[in-house]
């Protein structure tokens, strides 16, 4: 039979573990997409870094073998997503660890509202109430493909496939709530605009009177000096 494998590293911790930029921004990125912990990241990272390094070599190529690999490299990732249907190998290029962030399951159950925030959608998936295309997936870093996106659900087996569920009605709730703020921040937004146009027109070849009627008094040292009578030579 022989001894087992010894199972492949699926992802590479950094060279350097502790840069303060770099530490801040994966915490960052933790707590936005609700993850366990930073190997996590570094897992996508390296998912991300393995079609880049491929996408390079493939625009270096000029062989018909490249074209074809090319081909499925490109088909392959606009059938999850990441990139549009009959992009190049430039937008493979320019995709981002967020852009992988946003295709996990975890991150698709809570954008479709099925959960109230991150943390209970991996709750959820690996609780085994989420299905895809009807078929139970307990793994929060499932990437989605275009097709599931619209076959994602309550597992009929859960008691949260029952629409009044307590649990539901606050994750509509939420759901409803979040979408009113964020009408109302943008029209905060474009009020301020709007303030901040008329004000640089208003402003325009008009007298700053923030500091009118201020007096600068002169240092004590100075106004003792010129009180003094000068001296005749």
């Amino acid at each position: 039979m022989g001894d087992p494998k010894k199972p492949k590293k699926k992802f590479a911790r950094p060279r350097h573990p502790w840069r303060r930029q770099r530490i801040e921004e994966e915490s960052a990125i933790k707590e936005e997409y609700g993850l366990k912990n930073m190997r996590e990241i570094w897992k996508m990272k390296s998912f991300l870094g393995r079609y880049l390094d491929e996408a390079k070599e493939l625009i270096a190529a000029t062989t018909e073998q490249s074209k074809k690999e090319e081909k499925q490299m490109v088909e392959k990732l606009g059938k999850y997503g990441f990139i549009a249907q009959g992009a190049g190998l430039d937008n493979v290029l320019s995709l981002t660890l967020r852009d992988i962030l946003e295709r996990r399951l975890q991150t698709q159950v809570y954008k479709k509202g099925f959960a109230k925030s991150m943390n209970q959608a991996r709750q959820f998936i690996v609780h085994q109430h989420i299905t895809v295309n009807g078929t139970k997936i307990s793994s929060p870093s499932h990437m989605v493909t275009v097709a599931e996106e619209t076959q994602i659900g309550f597992s009929p087996s859960s008691t949260l496939s029952n629409a009044e569920h307590p649990e539901r009605q606050i994750n509509s709730e939420a759901q409803a709530k979040k979408e009113k703020k964020k009408q109302e921040r943008a029209e905060r937004e474009k009020f301020k605009g709007r303030r901040d146009q008329r004000g640089g027109q208003r402003g325009r070849g008009q007298r700053d009177f923030r500091n009118h009627g201020q007096r600068k008094e002169a240092p004590k040292q100075e106004a003792k000096e010129s009180a003094k009578p000068k001296s005749k030579e």
